[in-house]
């Protein structure tokens, strides 16, 4: 997202005259979440400053610093003591959609260490990442779909992952999927992953109806 993010952290890039982190908060407020807990590194203080303590949006914002950048997995592992013991959603901050978050408090099953939230594949990533196969996730199959980054994990998915380490989500998620520990849906509703200036810019243009 460079230039863009040389002086703004992703979070607050603005879209429809609201940053895309807002969004997301307003979404999750509406269907009933309280507690959100925030990672960053980048910048993070402006992110801050800009959120606050969530109470503008009914909710309590909480906030995981990281010292650089730890990919995925390895902030979420970091941001672990903030979540509580039990299992938690996590939603990638940039991407806009109308999933009903709500459904993540049902989601996971039994025994599943994960639950996440397939979409059909973007043009710019046409290749997918998992398969679905009834109600399961796995590394391959007939159709790959693409991974949302709308999720449901437990604790026990992190537990090879030390905090203040870099690691990816992706090589846990796979692991998992190939003992058949991780379920999934395939969502067909609006979602779009705000990964380049041009993306950001045609989303801009939408919400304020140009």
């Amino acid at each position: 997202m460079r230039p863009l993010t040389d002086a703004t952290p992703k979070a607050l890039l603005a879209a429809g005259g609201k940053p895309i982190a807002a969004w997301l908060v307003e979404r999750l407020a509406a269907e009933g979440f309280r507690e959100l807990v925030l990672n960053h590194a980048h910048l993070g203080s402006m992110i801050e400053e800009a959120l606050g303590d969530g109470a503008r949006f009914g909710v309590h914002i909480g906030y995981s610093r990281e010292p650089e950048a730890l990919e995925t997995a390895g902030g979420i592992a970091t941001a672990l003591p903030l979540l509580g013991a039990g299992f938690f959603a996590a939603v990638n901050a940039d991407l806009f959609t109308d999933y009903p978050f709500g459904r993540l408090r049902t989601a996971l099953a039994a025994g599943a260490l994960a639950h996440l939230v397939l979409v059909d594949n973007p043009a710019h990533h046409p290749g997918g990442d998992f398969a679905l196969v009834e109600g399961r996730v796995a590394n391959s199959g007939e159709r790959l779909l693409t991974f949302s980054g709308i999720g449901v994990y437990r604790p026990e998915l992190f537990a090879g992952v030390g905090a203040g380490t870099r690691a990816r989500l992706a090589p846990l998620l796979r692991e998992a999927a190939a003992r058949g520990r991780v379920t999934g849906e395939h969502y067909r509703g609006r979602w779009t992953d705000i990964g380049t200036p041009e993306r950001l810019a045609a989303l801009d243009a939408e919400l304020r109806g140009a």
